[in-house]
C-alpha cells in the first residue's frame, strides 16, 4: 500500500493487486492526495494537473463507494481550486452528462452519485467562479431528483446544499425552484432524505427572502408534517430549520434586509410557530434576556392550552417539554446575572399565577366550569414555573442570594403561596421549589421548617394547608444530605411530634382524614432520611407506630373485613401504604440500625401486609372500583420493601408473594396492557445500537423519552408519588420524576421477582416450571397489544431472575427447568418486536451462564446456528445473530472457544447481506461482542474480519448509520485484541495497522455522530497500544471541532480522548489545538484550555465534566510550570468573572437605549462573535475549579524550582534570560485572585479561596524583600489579607467556611509576616471575637445547623489559637537564642501583649477539649462512661460527626497545653471560680472526667499535684491513644505526628513531669513501646529525629531521677553501694515490658538498622536486602549521631551487674557505627554519627558504675575485645579509629596494659598514620600521641613511646629536605615538633641532652637564611618562625643541655645566631609590634573537635 503514496495514481501497482483490495489502495491514495494538494508546489500540481484530472475523472466510472466519491469529489474540486481552471467546465460537462444518464440500474447508482458529489464539491469550492454555469447544472439536478431512488435523493440534495453556500446571493434566480422541488420531499419515506431536505432548506433561507417572509406559515407547516413518524436525526435538523427560519423573520439578516424592501415579524407572529430552543439559541443570550418575559409567557401559555393537557400523560408530556425549553434557554445561554433576573420574572408569572388562582377558590358563590379549568389548567403552569425556578436557583447555588435576600422580590412568600394550591402537582412543585431553595442556600433551611411547621399548626383544618406543608417539610427533610452543615438536632423531634399529632387527629375529622395520614407518614418517610444517628432516638416509637397501623392477628383481619365503609377503607389503606412507605426509607437510610431484633419487630406489620393483600380483592368489590389506586399504592410500597429485606427473613412466604408478583406482571387482574420501564435497563449497555437507547444520552434525553415505545417512558411526574419529594433524586436527573402507579408497581413487582427467584430452595424449584408453563400460557392467550405487553412483562421478570441468580453464583435447577425456560426465550428470538429479540438474546446469555454447562451451551448455539443456516426472514436472522453474540458474551473465549470458528463464519457471512441493513447491523454487533468476549483466541479471524469491515465501510451507504456504527465497534474490538502487537513492524502487523487506521478515517469522516464517536474511541485504543502511529496533529483539531458538537455523545468521546493524550503529551496536544486558532475556529489565544474551561459554564453532564477536570488537571500538571503566565492569566481571567459581572449592571442600561436601534448589527454581530467569546461568564462551579487549580500550580511551582520562592534568585534569572517566568513574580496576582475567589458570594469558591490564601501565605511567609533588607515580601499585602479574611468571620457565615478563616488568621499571625502591633491586632481581633463565641459555651446561639457545625467551628478557632500560641514560644526560643532578627523582637513582644492575656482561658478550654477527645476515642465497651450530656464541645446526639472535627484538631492543642504547662512549670492551678466562669454549668462534670477516672459526682478541691498528674495522664494518654489508634491509620497528616511528639518533647522538658515519668517506670516503658510501634508505620526522617529527641528527654529523666536516688543514699550514709542502684539489680537480668532500657535499645536499635541495614545481620542476610553500603543523608547522619549518643547513655541507668548485660551490645553497636560512618571528607570535618560515638565511647569508658570487684574482670575483657575490634579493621577514615583507640587507651589504661596482642595493633595503627601521605592524617597522629605519651600511667605510655619516638624523629628531620608547602603540612609539623617538646619535658634530667640532640638540630634544620627566606613559600616562611620561637623558648628552659647540645655543633650555633639577628633586623623595623607570647605558636588551622 506504501506504493500508492504519490502525487500520481500508481497504475501498475493497482494492477498487480487483487480486486478486493483495490478499492482500500484508492481510497488510500485519495486519501493521501487530499493531504499533499494542499501543501503541494504549485508547479508541480499544474505540470501532473492533466493526468491527475484523467485519472480522478477515471475514478467517477470505477463505481466507488461513498466514502470514496466524497474524497474524489473533494479532489478534484482542490485540484481546480490550486492549479489551472481550463478544464472545470469540460469535467463539469462530464459530471452532467452522467448525471442525465438514463441508465437506471443499481450497477451505475455509484457513478451518478459520485458525479453528483463532484458537481457539489466543484461549486462548494468555486462559487461564483462557475456562475455561467449553474442555471443549467442546477435543473439538471433538480430533474433527476424527481426521478431518483432515495440515495440518490439524499446525495442530490446535499449537492444542491453546497451550490447554494458556493454561489450565495448569485443563485437567487434558482431560489424558488430549489424550494418548490425540495419541499415535497420534507416527508420522504427515508429519514436520510428528510435530514438533506432541511439542511439544504437552512442553506437556501440564508439569501431566500421569501422563505421568512411569504412563505413563513407554510414552512412552518412542513416542519411539522416532517416530524410524524421521523427518527432523532430529523428531528433535529427540522428542528434546526424551523428555529433559524423564526429567528432569521423576527430579525433577518442586515445584507438581505438592504437588498430588498422587506416586512419583518413580529415576536409574536413568529413565537406562534413553536420551535422553541434553536430559536434562542440562534438569536443569543443577550435577545433572550432582553425579551424573556414575553418567551416566558408565551411557553407557559403552551402548556395552560387545553388541547395539550386533554389526558394526565399528555400533561405531564406537555410539561415536559416546556421545562425542555426553558431548562435549554434560560440555563445554558443566560450568565449568572441575567439568571437571576429571569428567577423574578418567573416569580412574578407564579405570583400572578396564584392571585388568579385564589380568586376563583375564594369565589365561593361561582358555579362557572371556566373558573375550575383555569384553576385545572393553572397547575401545568405553575409546576413548570416552579421547577424551572428550583433548577435555576440550584445551579447559581449561593449566587442566589440576592434573590432571597430581597423583599421585593418575594420568591419564598410566592413558592409558600403555593403550598395552598387546590392541585398536589402545583403543591408538590412549589415543595421542590423550596427543597432546591435551601439546598442552594442552606442558611435557610432550618427557618423553612420552622416556617412550615408553624404554619402547619395553625392551618391544620385546611385539608391544602396539611397536604402542602407537609410536602414542604418532607421535601426540606430530604434535602438536608446536601447540605453538609445539617439541621439541628432538635428538628428531628419536632418532626416526630407534628407527624404523631397529625396521625393522632386524623380520625377526628372525616374532611381531613385522608390528608393528615398522607401527611403524617410523608414526614416520617423523610425523617429517615436523616440517617441513624437522628433516628436511632425515635426508632422505639416508630416501630409502635407500624405495629399500631396493622391489625395483630389474622381474626382481626378477618373481622376487619366486614367493616367500614368505602371512605374508611381508603383512609386506611393509604394509611398502610404510608406506613410502609415509611419503613422502606428506614431500611434504606438506616442500615446500620437494622438489628435482628428490629427486623423481626417490622417483620410483624410486613407480614400482616402480606396477608392482608389476599383480601384486598373482595373489599374492593364490595366497596368500589375507586379503591383500585390506593391498594396498588400498598402493594407498590410492600414490594420496595421486601426487595430491600433479606429475603431469608420473608421465606415463609415464597409461594403466596411469588403468586401475587407473578399475577402482578403477567396483568392477570389489569385490564390495562401497562409494561414494564425495567426491560432497557436490565439489558447489556453495549445493546443501545439496537434499543436506540443511546437517545438517553443526548442533550434531549428529557423530551426524547416521550417517544420511547414502552407505555410509560418521558410520563414521569412528581404526583404520581409524593414519597420521591423527600429522596435522593437518580443521577443525571434534575426533577424527581417518578413514573405512574400502574407501571411502578409493575416495576417493583419484576424487581423483587428477580430478588426472590434465586433464594427458593431447589425442593421448591418445581415452583419454577409451573411459573415457566404459566407465562407461556399467558402469551399465549393474550392477543395483539396486550400480548406485546404481557411478553415484556415476562421477558423483564425472566431477565431479572436470572440475573439473580448469577449475581448469587445459583443455578437454574433440574433439566426440566432449564427445558421450560429454553422453550420459552427461544421462541422470543423470532419475535417481531426487536426489544424483546434483544431481550430474548440477553436472557440466553445469562441462562448460559447460570446453568454454566458445556452440552447445554453447544445445543443453544447448534440450535441458533440451525436456525441461521435456513432462515430467510429478518426477524429470525437478527435473533439467533445476536443470540450467539449473547452466548459469548456471557460464557466467554473459553467457554464457547469450539463454537468460535462456526459463529465467526456465520455472522461474516450475513454481515454482507446488503438487502437487509438490519440483519448486517445485528449480526455486525454480535461479531463485535464475540471478538471483546474471545480475547487473543480471536487472533486467528482477525484478518477476514478487517477485510470485511473495511470493504462494508467503503461500500454500505451513509444513511445506514446502524450498520456504521457498529462497524466502528467491531474495528474498535479488533484493535483491544491485537492490542500492544500493533506496535510491531513485521508485514502482517503492518498491514493489519495500516487497515485499522484507513477504518477511523472513514468513519472519522461520516456525517453520523455516533459513527464519529466510535472512530474517536478506535483511535484512542490506538493510540494506547500505538503511539506512534496515531497523527495528532490531525486527530487534536479534529477532536477540539467535535468540542462544540450538538451531540453529548461526541462531545464526551472528544474530551475521554483528549483527557487520555493530555496524559502522555500534553504539550503536542495544546500546539497541535493551537494550530486551530489561526484558521479561526473554536480555538482562541487561550488555546484547548480556554475552551474547556469554558465548556465547563455549559456542560450539565458529569461523565463529561469529571473528564474535563481530569484533561484540564493533566494539561496543568504538564505545562503550568513552564507556561506561569498563561495558566495563571487562566485562572484569574475564570476567577474576576463574577467582579465583571458586578460591574457590568450599571454599563446596561446605557447601552440598552443604543442597542435597540441597531438589532440588525447586533444579530449580525451576534453569529460572529458568539464563536470566540464565551456566551456567558464563567459559572460558580467552573470559579471553584480555577481556585483549585491555583492551589496546584503552587504546588507544583514547589516541587520545581527554588526560585519561584525567592524574589532575588527569579530577578536575577529574569534578567539573564527574559523568557524565564516564576511564580514569586506573580504574587500580587496570587492575592488579589484568592482574595476574589474568598469574598465571593458561593460558598465553595470563599473555601477555595481561602485555601489558596492560606497556601500563600505559608508558601511565601518567608521569602525576604530584596529591597528593604529586614522585610519580608508578603508585608505589603497585609490589607488584602485582613480584608479577605474579615466576612468569614460575620454573624450569619457557616461554620466550615469561619472555621476555614481561622486556619488561615492563625497562619498569618504565625508566619511572622507582621511585625506592626496595629495590623497584627486587626487579624487577632477576629480570633479574639470567635473565641468569646467559644466562652459562650453550647446553645447560646440561635442554631441554623447541626450542632456539629458548631463543634467544628469552636475547635477550630481553639486550634487556631494554638497554632499562635505554639508560634509564639517558637519565636520566644528564636529570640532566647539570639537567632532573631529585630522584627521578630517586635513580634514576640507584640505576640507577649495579644496572647498572653487570652492564656488562662485558653488553656482551660484547651484542657476541656483534650478531654472531650479523650472520651470521644475511648472503645466502644467504654461507650456507657459517656456524660450522658455531652461534652464541653459536642452534644450526644452528634458524637460520630464530632470525633472528625476534634481528630483534626486536637494535635495543635495538644502541643499548645503542653507548650502552657511547661512555660508555667505546672502551677498554674484551676480555681473553681475561674473554671466556672470559662464555662456553662452543664459541662462542669465532664470536665472534670479525666481520662484516668470513671465519671461520677466531681471531687470537691484537688491540690496542685493531683491535678497536675491528671493533666500529666490526660496529655500522655491522648498521646498514646493517638499512637495505638491512629499509627495505623495512614490517612493521618504527619503535621498530627509532629505536634503529638513535640507536645511530649515539650512536656518532658518541665521538671514536674521529668519526675512524674522517672518515678512511675512502667509509663516509661508504655511510652516508649508506643513510639517504637509509632515508627513501624510512619517513616520520614523527621518523625524519626522528634521521637529520639523524646526517647532521650526520658532517659535524661530517669537518669536525673536515678542520680537523686544515688545522692540520697549518699546522705544518709546507707551501707548499700548507691551505684548498686539501677536496672539489672544484683543479677543483671533486664525484664521486656518493665525495662526502659530494654525498651530504649529495641526502639534506638529499629532506628540504627532503618539507616544501616547492615548492623543487622538478620537484615543483611535476608534476600532482599542490597549489599552496597549507602551514603547516609544529612538527615540521617543527624538521625544516628542521636540514636549513638542516646545509647551511650544508657548504661548509667543499670546496676554494675545491667551494665554488663547491656554493654556488649551497646559497645558492639557503637564501633560498628564508627567504623560504618568514618569516611574522611574534602574539608576534614568530623561526621555527627563519629562525634557522637567517639562521645559515645569516652561516656562509656569513663563510666563510674562498672569499676566494681564483682565486674572487673568482665569489664576488662570487654574493653579489650572492643579496643581491639576498633584497632582491626581497615577503615576509610584512619583519624576517627585513632581517636577512638586514643580514648581507650588514655580512659581505661588499667584494663588495656599487658595484653600484648592489642598493644602491637595499636602501636601499628599509629605507625600507619605517622607513615600517612595526608598531612592532616599525620597532624591528628602527633595530637593523640601527645596524649598518650603524657599518661599518667607509665606502664601504658611507655611501649609506645619507645616504638613510635624514633620514628617521629625521622619524620621531622626528613622535612629539612622537604619543607611544607601548605598549611596543612605545616601543621603537621609544628604537632610532630610539640610532641618531641613534650618528651623532652618528660624526660628525666640525665637524659635531656640526648633528648635535646634530637629536638634542636631538627628545629635549627627548619631556619632559612636571608637569601633563601625572601624566595620562600609562606608556608616555609612560617615554619622558619615557629622553629626561631621554639628554640628561643627552649633554651631559658633547659639552659645547661642546651648549651652542651649547641657547644657540640658550631654549625648550629652559627646558623641560630644568623637567623636570631635577621629577626632583631626584621622587628626593629616594626618596633612597635608587641613581643611574641611564649607560649606555642598556634595553628592556622584549628582542630574541630576534642574528645578529653
Amino acid at each position: 500500500m506504501e506504493l500508492a503514496h504519490s502525487l500520481l495514481l500508481n497504475e501498475e501497482a493497482l494492477a498487480q493487486i487483487t480486486e478486493a483490495k483495490r478499492p482500500v489502495f484508492i481510497f488510500e491514495w485519495l486519501r493521501f492526495l487530499d493531504k499533499v494538494l494542499v501543501a503541494a508546489n504549485k508547479t508541480d500540481v499544474k505540470e501532473k494537473q492533466k493526468k491527475l484530472v484523467e485519472q480522478l475523472t477515471g475514478l467517477i466510472s470505477s463505481s466507488p463507494g461513498p466514502p470514496t466519491r466524497k474524497l474524489l469529489a473533494k479532489n478534484l474540486a482542490a485540484l481546480y481550486s490550486i492549479g489551472d481552471t481550463f478544464t472545470v467546465f469540460q469535467t463539469l460537462d462530464k459530471c452532467n452528462d452522467i448525471i442525465k444518464s438514463k441508465d437506471d440500474t443499481a450497477a451505475y447508482l455509484p457513478t451518478k452519485l459520485a458525479a453528483v458529489a463532484c458537481v457539489g464539491a466543484f461549486y462548494e469550492k468555486m462559487g461564483r467562479m462557475l456562475g455561467s454555469a449553474f442555471p443549467e447544472t442546477v435543473n439538471n439536478l433538480l430533474k433527476s431528483l424527481k426521478s431518483a431512488e432515495s440515495q440518490g435523493r439524499s446525495e442530490i440534495l446535499m449537492s444542491l446544499q453546497k451550490v447554494l453556500s458556493g454561489l450565495g446571493g448569485a443563485a437567487a434566480s434558482c431560489h424558488r425552484d430549489i424550494y418548490k422541488n425540495a419541499r415535497s420531499l420534507l416527508t420522504d419515506r427515508s429519514m436520510a432524505v428528510r435530514c438533506a431536505v432541511a439542511k439544504c432548506l437552512l442553506e437556501l433561507q440564508n439569501e431566500a427572502v421569501f422563505m421568512w417572509t411569504a412563505e413563513l406559515e407554510n414552512v412552518a407547516t412542513l416542519c411539522f408534517k416532517a416530524l410524524e413518524n421521523s427518527n432523532y436525526g430529523v428531528r433535529v435538523a427540522v428542528s434546526k430549520l424551523l428555529g433559524t427560519v423564526m429567528a432569521t423573520a423576527l430579525i433577518p439578516k442586515q445584507a438581505t434586509v438592504m437588498r430588498q424592501n422587506v416586512k419583518r415579524a413580529t415576536l409574536e407572529e413568529v413565537l406562534e410557530l413553536m420551535a422553541y430552543v434553536v430559536f434562542v439559541t440562534t438569536l443569543g443570550g443577550q435577545w433572550l434576556e432582553r425579551n424573556f418575559a414575553t418567551f416566558l409567557s408565551h411557553v407557559l401559555d403552551l402548556v395552560s392550552h387545553p388541547r395539550a393537557t386533554q389526558t394526565h400523560v399528555e400533561a405531564v408530556y406537555s410539561r415536559r417539554c416546556v421545562s425542555f425549553i426553558l431548562r435549554a434557554t434560560v440555563g445554558s445561554l443566560l450568565g449568572e446575572k441575567a439568571q437571576i433576573a429571569a428567577a423574578k420574572d418567573i416569580c412574578q408569572a407564579i405570583g400572578k399565577q396564584m392571585k388568579a388562582v385564589e380568586a376563583v377558590v375564594n369565589d365561593a358563590n361561582s358555579e362557572n366550569k371556566a373558573g375550575a379549568a383555569d384553576v385545572a389548567a393553572s397547575q401545568h403552569v405553575m409546576v413548570c414555573a416552579l421547577q424551572e425556578l428550583g433548577s435555576l436557583v440550584q445551579s447559581l447555588n449561593a449566587t442566589a442570594s440576592p434573590l432571597i435576600q430581597e423583599p421585593s422580590i418575594g420568591l419564598l412568600e410566592t413558592v409558600t403561596s403555593v403550598l395552598l394550591h387546590p392541585s398536589m402537582a402545583a403543591r408538590l412543585a412549589a415543595a421542590w421549589c423550596l427543597r432546591c431553595v435551601a439546598v442552594a442556600l442552606p442558611f435557610q433551611l432550618t427557618p423553612f421548617l420552622d416556617r412550615c411547621a408553624e404554619r402547619l399548626n395553625n392551618l391544620k383544618t385546611s385539608p391544602e394547608a396539611v397536604s402542602g406543608y407537609s410536602f414542604a417539610m418532607a421535601a426540606l427533610l430530604g434535602g438536608v444530605h446536601q447540605c453538609p452543615l445539617g439541621i439541628p438536632h432538635a428538628k428531628g423531634k419536632m418532626v416526630v411530634s407534628i407527624a404523631e399529632d397529625l396521625l393522632r387527629t386524623a380520625a377526628q375529622n372525616s374532611r381531613l382524614s385522608l390528608q393528615r395520614t398522607q401527611a403524617g407518614w410523608l414526614l416520617l418517610g423523610a425523617l429517615m432520611t436523616l440517617g441513624p444517628s437522628v433516628v436511632r432516638y425515635h426508632l422505639p416509637k416508630m416501630l409502635l407506630l407500624w405495629r399500631n397501623v396493622f391489625p395483630r392477628s389474622l381474626k382481626e383481619l378477618e373481622a376487619e373485613k366486614a367493616r367500614g365503609d368505602s371512605f374508611t377503607w381508603q383512609v386506611t389503606l393509604e394509611g398502610r401504604a404510608g406506613a410502609l412507605c415509611a419503613m422502606r426509607s428506614f431500611v434504606a437510610h438506616c442500615p446500620e440500625l437494622l438489628t435482628e431484633d428490629v427486623i423481626r419487630k417490622l417483620m410483624t406489620p410486613i407480614e400482616c401486609a402480606m396477608t392482608m393483600m389476599s383480601h384486598i380483592p373482595s373489599v374492593i368489590k364490595a366497596h368500589g372500583a375507586h379503591l383500585k389506586a390506593s391498594a396498588a399504592m400498598v402493594r407498590l410500597r410492600l414490594y420496595d420493601i421486601l426487595a430491600l429485606l433479606p429475603p431469608k427473613t420473608y421465606e415463609g412466604s415464597f409461594n403466596a408473594l411469588l403468586r401475587e408478583l407473578v399475577a402482578e406482571f403477567t396483568l392477570t387482574d389489569n385490564s390495562a396492557n401497562t409494561t414494564t420501564s425495567l426491560l432497557r435497563s436490565l439489558c447489556h449497555y453495549d445493546d443501545s445500537v439496537l434499543l436506540g437507547s443511546w437517545l438517553q444520552e443526548t442533550d434531549h434525553k428529557s423530551i426524547e423519552d416521550q417517544l420511547q415505545p414502552n407505555s410509560a417512558s418521558g410520563s414521569g411526574a412528581l404526583e404520581h408519588d409524593p414519597s420521591s419529594i423527600y429522596l435522593r433524586i437518580p443521577a443525571g436527573e434534575a426533577v424527581p420524576g417518578p413514573l405512574p402507579l400502574g407501571v411502578s408497581v409493575i416495576d417493583a413487582s419484576v424487581a423483587l421477582f428477580g430478588v426472590v427467584f434465586p433464594h427458593v430452595s431447589y425442593k421448591h424449584r418445581s415452583v419454577y416450571i409451573c411459573m415457566l408453563d404459566h407465562f407461556a400460557e399467558c402469551v399465549k392467550q393474550a392477543k395483539g397489544v396486550r400480548q406485546q405487553a404481557v411478553q415484556l412483562n415476562i421477558f423483564t421478570a425472566v431477565l431479572s431472575a436470572l440475573k439473580g441468580l448469577a449475581e448469587n453464583k445459583s443455578t437454574l435447577g433440574p433439566e426440566e427447568v432449564r427445558k421450560s425456560a429454553l422453550t420459552l426465550v427461544m421462541g422470543a428470538l423470532d419475535n417481531p418486536n426487536p426489544i424483546l429479540r434483544c431481550a430474548a438474546g440477553e436472557a440466553l446469555g445469562r441462562m448460559a451462564q447460570v446453568v454454566g454447562e458445556a452440552t447445554f451451551i453447544a445445543r443453544m448455539a447448534q440450535y441458533s446456528f440451525d436456525k441461521l443456516k435456513s432462515a430467510r426472514d429478518v426477524v429470525s436472522r437478527t435473533g439467533h445473530s445476536l443470540a450467539l453474540g449473547c452466548l459469548h458474551r456471557y460464557v466467554g473465549g473459553i467457554g464457547s472457544g469450539q463454537h468460535l470458528k462456526t459463529s465467526v463464519s456465520i455472522l461474516l457471512a450475513l454481515a454482507q447481506d446488503g438487502t437487509s441493513p438490519e440483519v448486517q447491523t445485528w449480526s455486525l454487533h454480535s461479531l463485535a461482542l464475540i471478538v471483546d468476549s474471545s480475547g487473543p483466541m480471536y487472533r486467528g479471524y482477525v484478518e477476514p474480519t478487517l477485510s470485511l469491515v473495511l470493504t462494508l465501510l467503503l461500500t454500505v451507504p451513509p444513511s445506514h448509520t446502524e450498520v456504521h456504527q457498529c462497524l466502528g465497534r467491531c474495528l474498535g474490538a479488533i484493535i483491544t485484541t491485537v492490542g500492544p502487537e500493533l506496535q510491531g513492524n513485521g508485514a502482517t502487523i503492518s498491514t493489519i495497522r495500516s487497515s485499522c487506521l484507513v477504518g477511523c478515517a472513514i468513519t472519522q469522516d461520516h456525517s453520523d455522530s455516533l459513527v464519529q464517536a466510535a472512530a474517536i474511541s478506535c483511535l484512542q485504543q490506538l493510540h494506547m497500544f500505538a503511539p506512534r502511529h496515531v497523527n495528532l496533529s490531525s486527530l487534536v483539531p479534529s477532536l477540539c471541532v467535535h468540542l462544540c458538537s450538538s451531540h453529548l455523545l461526541l462531545r464526551r468521546a472528544a474530551v475521554a480522548c483528549l483527557r487520555q493524550l493530555a496524559q502522555r503529551e500534553a504539550a503536542e496536544v495544546c500546539e497541535y489545538a493551537m494550530s486551530l486558532a489561526k484558521n479561526g475556529v473554536n480555538i482562541t489565544e487561550t488555546g484547548l484550555e480556554g475552551v474547556l474551561f469554558g465548556m465547563l459554564d455549559r456542560e450539565t453532564d458529569r461523565k463529561l465534566c469529571s473528564d474535563i477536570h481530569d484533561t484540564l488537571g493533566h494539561m496543568l500538571s504538564s505545562l503550568a510550570v513552564e507556561n506561569l503566565s498563561h495558566w495563571l492569566m487562566l485562572c484569574k481571567d475564570v476567577l474576576a468573572a463574577s467582579r465583571k459581572e458586578q460591574c457590568c449592571t450599571c454599563k446596561d442600561e446605557e447601552s440598552e437605549k443604543k442597542d435597540e436601534m441597531d438589532d440588525d448589527t447586533m444579530f449580525t454581530a451576534l453569529g460572529e462573535e458568539d464563536k470566540t467569546k464565551p456566551s456567558v461568564a464563567p459559572r460558580w462551579a467552573t470559579r471553584v475549579f480555577a481556585a483549585d487549580c491555583l492551589c496546584r500550580v503552587i504546588m507544583l511551582c514547589e516541587n520545581a524550582n527554588k526560585a519561584h520562592f525567592d524574589l532575588a534568585l527569579a530577578r536575577s534569572a529574569r534578567l539573564k534570560n527574559p523568557k524565564n517566568d516564576f511564580l514569586v513574580l506573580h504574587l500580587s496576582d496570587l492575592i488579589r485572585m484568592a482574595f476574589m475567589a474568598a469574598t465571593d458570594h458561593s460558598n465553595q469558591l470563599r473555601m477555595a479561596g481561602l485555601q489558596a490564601l492560606e497556601d500563600i501565605i505559608k508558601k511565601f511567609a518567608s521569602v525576604p524583600e530584596p529591597e528593604f533588607p529586614g522585610h519580608v515580601i508578603l508585608e505589603q499585602y497585609q490589607a488584602n489579607v485582613g480584608a479577605a479574611l474579615r466576612p468569614a468571620f460575620s454573624q450569619d457565615t457557616p461554620s466550615d467556611i469561619t472555621a476555614k478563616a481561622c486556619q488561615v488568621c492563625s497562619a498569618w499571625i504565625g508566619s511572622g509576616v507582621v511585625s506592626d502591633l496595629n495590623d497584627l491586632r486587626r487579624v487577632h481581633n477576629l480570633l479574639v471575637s470567635s473565641l468569646d463565641k467559644v466562652q459562650a459555651g453550647k446553645g447560646s446561639s440561635s442554631q441554623l445547623y447541626r450542632e456539629s457545625a458548631t463543634t467544628m467551628e469552636k475547635l477550630a478557632v481553639l486550634k487556631a489559637w494554638a497554632e499562635v500560641t505554639i508560634s509564639y514560644y517558637i519565636f520566644k526560643c528564636l529570640k532566647k537564642f539570639n537567632l532573631s532578627s529585630i522584627r521578630l523582637c517586635c513580634l514576640v513582644s507584640y505576640l507577649i501583649t495579644l496572647v498572653q492575656p487570652e492564656l488562662p482561658s485558653l488553656s482551660r478550654l484547651w484542657l476541656a477539649a483534650l478531654k472531650d477527645y479523650a472520651l470521644l476515642t475511648l472503645p466502644a465497651e467504654f461507650a456507657t462512661q459517656l456524660p450522658p450530656d455531652g461534652g464541653a464541645f459536642y452534644t450526644p446526639e452528634t458524637i460520630d460527626t464530632a470525633r472528625l472535627h476534634y481528630r483534626n484538631s486536637w494535635a495543635p492543642i495538644l502541643h499548645a497545653v503542653a507548650l502552657w504547662l511547661n512555660s508555667t512549670g505546672f502551677s498554674a492551678s484551676e480555681s473553681t471560680e475561674e473554671t466556672a466562669a470559662a464555662m456553662p454549668s452543664s459541662q462542669k462534670r465532664a470536665t472534670s472526667i479525666m481520662l484516668t477516672q470513671t465519671p461520677g459526682p466531681p471531687p470537691t478541691t484537688k491540690s496542685l499535684p493531683e491535678l497536675n498528674k491528671d493533666r500529666m495522664h490526660l496529655i500522655l494518654g491522648k498521646s498514646y491513644e493517638f499512637r495505638f489508634l491512629c499509627s495505623p491509620r495512614p490517612e493521618e497528616p504527619v503535621e498530627h505526628v509532629t505536634s503529638c511528639l513535640q507536645a511530649l518533647h515539650t512536656l518532658l522538658d518541665s521538671p514536674c513531669a521529668r519526675i512524674h515519668i522517672a518515678e512511675d517506670q512502667l509509663l516509661g516503658v508504655e511510652l516508649l513501646s508506643v513510639l517504637h510501634r509509632l515508627l513501624l508505620t510512619w517513616d520520614p526522617t523527621s518523625v524519626q529525629l522528634l521521637v529520639t529527641g523524646v526517647v532521650q528527654q526520658i532517659v535524661r529523666a530517669a537518669q536525673d531521677y536515678l542520680q537523686e536516688k544515688r545522692n540520697s543514699l549518699n546522705d544518709i550514709g546507707e551501707k548499700e553501694n548507691p551505684l548498686a542502684l539501677g536496672e539489672g539489680g544484683e543479677s543483671g537480668g533486664l525484664v521486656p515490658g518493665k525495662s526502659l532500657v530494654f525498651a530504649a535499645m529495641e526502639l534506638l536499635m529499629f532506628i540504627l538498622v532503618r539507616h544501616m541495614p547492615h548492623l543487622s545481620s538478620k537484615v543483611s542476610d535476608s534476600p532482599s536486602h542490597i549489599a552496597a553500603k549507602s551514603h547516609l543523608s544529612e538527615e540521617s547522619a543527624r538521625l544516628v549521631a542521636a540514636t549513638v549518643t542516646i545509647l551511650s547513655d544508657l548504661p548509667s541507668l543499670c546496676s554494675p551487674a545491667g551494665c554488663m548485660t547491656v554493654l556488649p551490645t551497646i559497645l558492639f553497636l557503637i564501633t560498628r557505627v564508627l567504623k560504618e560512618t568514618a569516611v574522611k571528607s574534602a574539608d576534614n570535618q568530623v561526621p555527627p554519627p563519629v562525634s557522637a560515638a567517639l562521645q559515645g565511647i569516652k561516656t562509656i569508658v569513663t563510666l563510674p558504675t562498672v569499676k566494681t570487684d564483682e565486674t572487673q574482670n568482665q569489664w576488662a575483657s570487654l574493653i579489650q575485645l572492643q579496643a581491639a575490634s576498633v584497632a582491626s579493621k581497615p577503615v576509610l577514615d584512619e583519624v576517627s579509629v585513632l581517636t577512638a583507640i586514643a580514648l581507650f587507651l588514655w580512659s581505661a589504661s588499667t584494663e588495656i596494659i599487658g595484653v600484648q596482642s592489642l598493644q602491637n595493633g595499636c602501636i601499628n595503627r599509629f605507625k600507619n598514620a605517622l607513615n600517612s601521605s595526608d598531612p592532616w592524617v599525620q597532624a591528628k597522629c602527633y595530637q593523640l600521641l601527645l596524649s598518650v605519651f603524657q599518661h599518667t600511667n607509665r606502664a601504658l605510655s611507655t611501649p609506645y613511646i619507645h616504638s613510635l619516638a624514633p620514628i617521629m624523629v625521622e619524620k621531622l628531620k626528613a622535612v629539612e629536605r622537604n619543607r611544607p608547602t601548605n598549611n596543612l603540612e605545616l601543621l603537621a609539623v609544628q604537632e610532630g615538633v610539640k610532641v618531641l617538646e613534650t618528651l623532652v619535658a618528660l624526660g628525666e634530667e640525665q637524659n635531656r641532652v640526648q633528648l635535646l640532640a634530637l629536638l634542636v638540630p631538627t628545629l635549627i634544620s627548619y631556619l632559612l637564611n636571608e637569601n633563601a627566606f625572601a624566595s620562600a613559600s609562606p608556608a616555609s616562611k612560617d615554619l622558619h618562625e615557629f622553629a626561631l620561637q621554639n628554640l628561643m623558648h627552649i633554651g631559658p628552659l633547659y639552659p645547661h643541655a642546651f648549651k652542651t647540645v649547641m657547644g657540640a655543633a658550631p654549625e648550629l650555633k652559627t646558623r641560630l645566631e644568623t637567623a636570631v639577628r635577621a629577626s632583631q633586623a626584621s622587628k626593629a623595623k616594626a618596633a612597635a609590634r608587641q613581643p611574641p607570647p611564649t607560649v606555642h605558636s598556634t595553628p592556622t588551622i584549628k582542630l574541630k573537635t576534642s574528645f578529653f
